[in-house]
């Protein structure tokens, strides 16, 4: 029997259960997927917003603006690469001036510092703004985050603290018996295996499969419809470009179109802002595409195309409210639906407010061995000479490259592989030490990824997938 169950591995799951690691309680987190972070968690803006959009009163306007106060404490405890690079709103006629003025009146109300900057002034920060810009909205406290980093640190944290996770079970029924919940899992690692688990309490964090769980334990039926975004990935690159986030007016749709730098020095343009009925519907298109590219040209007047190494796309979970559903239904079961935008840089607040209402249900002792603190990862490509001469002198593995556009050792993919939470696909490791994101998107390093898994994790290189299980790289051996 478990204390708590939580299902759902992306940054709303592993933020609540390295929330709640801390108390002497027994904690699973289910993950369906291959890796935690799979689906919106891995497939965003990765931004910090600083709270000025959300409609004031709201579970949005709440969360985002004291999840974007815990930013620098929670990275610095779990060593996750985050900026504060401010965010500007671009306005380009009267109309919209008018607009910004209402932002800035809504972000009073949230309790959040922007200013108003002429053009003059906006140009003199931001040289690569559109030239038709007339004013902006500037919010310094919006930064940029590594979110395959933040969830996975997230995680890894709350396992270094006894929480325990199962991946590749996708829950297919709950009951509540007795007392408690019965839940039965599809096993994806064996045909046709199923597995069960019992528990006083259940935490729904499903993203935009929330709605199948609570449909299996409540009366009351909700709808959660996937919005899906997609995007450009322009590479790094050594001229000077955006240094801030930039942004479009918001819309019914959501914050518009962004042009940011990433924490690793490449830049993201999008998304788009479309309803899907299919909840696995990652796919791209050239018509949409080529629209997220006409709506960036509002933002600058230089788009380095020839840049662009990768577009992706990833889903929104959209609730009829457009506010966050964050309830406790009584019984033991908590539940957080249509956790969009800005979910990111809400998920600690929300993680705050789902331990009380865990504490309604569970006795929360402090644990005395509690570490809040991740151990630090290996950087290579943020070290200096000397630093990286001393560590190659005690691990000769980090003197082999192993990605040459992203600069990664074998030593950094060793340690990651090898931590709690660690890299078990391809996409797991590019995940956490970014080989296969640079501008061969693992056209050369991939082989390499797929001996170093086999030779770590003891197994057959046909048996080492990209991401999750029907992605298979190898079929078979084809000489001696």
């Amino acid at each position: 029997m478990f204390d708590i169950i939580i299902i759902g591995a992306g940054v709303i799951g592993a933020s609540i259960a390295r929330n709640l690691c801390k108390y002497d309680l027994n904690i699973l987190v289910l993950e369906k997927n291959s890796d935690v972070g799979d689906e919106t968690s891995s497939a965003n803006s990765a931004i910090v917003h600083s709270g000025y959009d959300p409609k004031p009163g709201t579970l949005k306007a709440k969360f985002n603006v004291m999840g974007n106060k815990m930013f620098d404490d929670l990275c610095n405890e779990l060593d996750v690469e985050f900026s504060r690079i401010g965010s500007l709103t671009i306005a380009l006629s009267e109309e919209e001036d008018k607009k910004l003025l209402e932002l800035q009146k809504n972000g009073i109300l949230n309790g959040v510092e922007t200013e108003i900057l002429t053009k003059e002034k906006l140009f003199e920060i931001e040289p690569f703004v559109t030239k038709k810009a007339t004013s902006a909205l500037y919010a310094k406290t919006s930064g940029i985050v590594n979110p395959f980093e933040l969830t996975v640190a997230l995680m890894e944290n709350a396992m270094d603290n006894g929480v325990k996770l199962n991946l590749d079970e996708e829950v297919v029924n709950i009951n509540y018996i007795n007392n408690h919940y019965v839940i039965k899992t599809k096993v994806h690692t064996e045909e046709n295996k199923f597995s069960e688990y019992e528990s006083k309490i259940v935490i729904n964090a499903c993203g935009v499969n929330s709605d199948n769980i609570h449909n299996m334990i409540c009366d009351d039926k909700e709808v959660i419809r996937p919005r899906k975004g997609e995007y450009y990935v322009l590479d790094h690159f050594n001229k000077p470009y955006v240094k801030h986030t930039l942004f479009s007016l918001p819309s019914d749709k959501g914050k518009g179109i962004l042009v940011s730098p990433t924490t690793h020095g490449n830049y993201l343009i999008g998304p788009s802002s479309e309803f899907t009925d299919d909840k696995d519907d990652k796919s791209t298109d050239k018509i949409t595409l080529n629209n997220v590219l006409e709506s960036a040209y509002r933002l600058v007047d230089l788009l380095p195309t020839n840049q662009i190494i990768r577009q992706f796309s990833g889903l929104r979970a959209y609730h009829d409210s457009n506010d966050f559903i964050i309830r406790d239904n009584e019984n033991g079961y908590i539940e957080l639906l249509g956790i969009q935008s800005p979910g990111l840089v809400s998920s600690p607040g929300i993680a705050l407010e789902v331990e009380k209402m865990v504490s309604n249900y569970a006795n929360m002792v402090l644990k005395s061995s509690y570490n809040p603190f991740r151990r630090k990862m290996y950087r290579l490509n943020k070290m200096t000479i000397e630093e990286r001469n001393k560590l190659i002198n005690e691990d000769p593995r980090f003197g082999q490259i192993v990605c040459l556009c992203e600069k990664v050792s074998l030593g950094e993919i060793v340690d990651i592989i090898n931590r709690n939470c660690g890299a078990r696909t391809v996409k797991g490791v590019k995940k956490r030490c970014r080989p296969g994101f640079g501008k061969c998107q693992g056209g050369f390093c991939q082989p390499k990824i797929v001996k170093i898994l086999a030779d770590e994790l003891g197994k057959n290189p046909i048996d080492i997938k990209y991401a999750n299980q029907k992605s298979f790289i190898l079929k078979e051996e084809t000489k001696a």
